[in-house]
């Protein structure tokens, strides 16, 4: 599963470190979702889809794995 929130940041043009604060974390924690080192709890999920306007499902992309 990959999240959707560094295209959704940039639609509303906001900086990491604006979205960072908007949420109480750091700057390094937007960049490690971003970058899918780091699975936001659901509480933050929660309030990142808040902040960006969209519902939770809308934040995460389930990537189907194909085995031959």
């Amino acid at each position: 599963m990959r999240n959707r929130i560094k295209e959704l940041r940039k639609e509303k043009h906001y900086p990491q470190a604006q979205l960072a604060k908007l949420v109480g974390v750091t700057r390094q924690t937007i960049i490690a979702i971003e970058n899918d080192k780091y699975d936001p709890s659901l509480s933050l999920a929660f309030n990142l889809a808040r902040i960006l306007n969209v519902r939770v499902d809308e934040l995460f992309i389930q990537e189907e794995e194909y085995h031959d």
